[in-house]
């Protein structure tokens, strides 16, 4: 029997996402398999690949072969490399931490019945500054300018 690791397409019509899965060759795309290894939602930004490192490096070394698309992430991950005995790769980009919405939703709360000082977003006000010393800043220079003529 040969077992490959391929991907196992679920979502909606244009969110794919997918699941790495152990099965054997000869089942269909989205059919039964054999294990479940990993995931990967391409839609996210960046891409979420999680992999179970032991399983596929065991599914590896009992000659599971990984089809095209798995083994590009693999080699992402790092995991191709380890089986393979080359170096690792650079690490994967990683997704900023969200902010907390209850914690801003509280603050917003006490903001608005006037208990604390609105902070004050740092774009929107870095934004708001900037043109409005823009056109001060070309009145000064073009007085300078009509006085040194």
């Amino acid at each position: 029997m040969a077992v490959k690791i391929r991907l196992l397409r679920m979502g909606k019509i244009r969110n794919p996402q997918y699941r790495i899965v152990v099965a054997d060759s000869r089942t269909k795309r989205d059919g039964r398999a054999i294990e479940f290894v990993g995931v990967y939602q391409p839609k996210e930004d960046p891409s979420v690949i999680e992999v179970k490192s032991e399983r596929v490096q065991y599914w590896l070394s009992v000659g599971a072969q990984p089809s095209e698309a798995v083994q590009r992430l693999l080699e992402l991950t790092g995991d191709w490399q380890k089986f393979k005995g080359l170096p690792a790769p650079a690490p994967l980009k990683v997704a900023p931490e969200r902010a907390d919405r209850k914690a801003a939703y509280e603050a917003e709360a006490k903001a608005a019945a006037g208990l604390a000082e609105t902070p004050a977003p740092a774009k929107k006000a870095a934004k708001a500054q900037a043109p409005a010393e823009a056109p001060q800043a070309e009145e000064q220079t073009g007085a300078e300018s009509g006085e040194q003529a």
